[in-house]
């Protein structure tokens, strides 16, 4: 069964991982993420930039040419943010997604300080509907202290969907820790799908393990079968080899698995 993670970052967290003291280059970066795809028979990974552009995050540019020699197992989604980018970044993004060399745009809702209803944010879900592409929203909990919350609950995610019925929404992290808000969107809007990365920082300890394979099961009882939930981890903030025990400990039947690994992020990111 191929394995599709649709969410990982080329982003440098060491200010997040303190055991990691060297500073790698994107270069580095990319081959950590090519070894770990690797060791855990991940087949595609799409990798998603930022909502601005620094010396720990490289811009959408820097990441397609980065990863142009690996296009047979890496995808990019471009992030945007109305406070950092332009209407010529826009243009770019159009481009981009005609061209095939991003799947999607994702914004960074919490992190900037908007709602995802925002009227400034229309334009980026015109184009998606424009190409069939995804727009990946960030819910749920934060790992900057900066954030504002209010701006990142999946309930957010309702006036988006309704007002955009033909627009495909990712929930990012389920809406963590608002997860029975997020089901309840899934429930009732056919357009929106769920990723499941990010819950934890590195490695799950059992417990939390055990919360969060109690949470998901409960969601796909409520939601009736995982057709709109997407498997990512997050990486490198979270851990793939821990993503994947979870995923094996949720005891999905074989079509259900399919759909969670690898047949919905192929479908909705036209792979």
């Amino acid at each position: 069964m191929p394995i599709l993670d649709c969410h990982v970052h080329l982003n440098n967290y060491n200010k997040i991982n303190k055991a990691e003291k060297k500073i790698l280059s994107l270069e580095e970066r990319l081959n950590a993420l090519l070894e770990s795809m690797q060791n855990n028979n991940i087949d595609y990974s799409i990798i998603l930039s930022s909502y601005k552009v620094d010396n720990d995050r490289p811009s959408t540019y820097q990441i397609i040419d980065s990863v142009k020699r690996h296009s047979s197992r890496l995808g990019v989604v471009a992030g945007f943010s109305i406070d950092n980018h332009t209407c010529e970044d826009l243009e770019d993004y159009r481009k981009w997604l005609k061209d095939g060399l991003i799947k999607g745009i994702k914004l960074y809702c919490g992190y900037e300080h908007h709602y995802p209803y925002d009227e400034r944010y229309q334009r980026v879900y015109d184009m998606c509907i424009e190409y069939g592409a995804p727009v990946m929203i960030h819910t749920g909990d934060t790992l900057s202290h900066a954030a504002k919350i209010k701006y990142s609950h999946p309930l957010n995610i309702d006036d988006v969907a309704v007002d955009n019925p033909e627009l495909k929404i990712i929930m990012c992290h389920l809406g963590n820790p608002w997860i029975i808000d997020c089901q309840e969107i899934l429930y009732k809007n056919r357009n929106v799908y769920a990723d499941i990365s990010g819950l934890f920082v590195g490695d799950f300890t059992l417990s939390v393990e055990s919360q969060y394979l109690a949470k998901i099961k409960e969601l796909l009882n409520y939601v009736g079968a995982p057709h709109h939930l997407l498997y990512g981890s997050d990486w490198p903030i979270s851990s793939m080899s821990s993503y994947l025990i979870l995923a094996q400990k949720l005891q999905l039947d074989q079509e259900s698995s399919d759909l969670l690994m690898f047949k919905n992020t192929k479908s909705v990111f036209k792979l």
